[in-house]
């Protein structure tokens, strides 16, 4: 209201209503969860960043990784961006358990493979220095 007691022209009561929801609204929640794909008794699930109240399978905000519960042989059963994952657990988002999980499993992964690639190296570098046998 003005001083002179009279509502501001132009006085819209919609806008007006949009603008206080607007200015009050509180965050919504983000969870990183899984969201199911694939056929009839063959699951695949993408490991996707989404809003809390949007569906299992809806709308997402990004997807960061897989999940294959049925691979075999030398298929790969997880894969995780972990830059994307670590940033959007400090921005605050919850992973569900098995996301957990996962995120458990991929780091134990990379960390194995990483030792076993050092371990590699280091028989290379070591090859390499030796010098040769002389020959009789």
């Amino acid at each position: 209201m003005d001083l002179d007691g009279k509502r501001p022209f132009p006085f819209n009561p919609v806008s007006a209503r949009i603008a206080l929801s607007s200015r009050c609204r509180v965050p919504s929640l983000v969870t990183i969860r899984l969201a199911r794909h694939g056929g009839k008794k063959t699951p695949f699930y993408h490991v996707t960043v989404a809003e809390k109240s949007a569906k299992r399978d809806g709308r997402f905000v990004e997807r960061i990784g897989f999940y294959n519960p049925v691979a075999r042989g030398k298929e790969e059963k997880v894969r995780l961006d972990a830059a994307r994952l670590d940033y959007w657990l400090s921005t605050g988002a919850r992973p569900t358990e098995r996301v957990q999980q996962l995120a458990k499993l991929w780091r134990k992964q990379q960390a194995e493979l990483a030792a076993s690639a050092t371990a590699e190296a280091a028989a290379t570098t070591e090859a390499a220095e030796q010098p040769p046998a002389p020959q009789s």
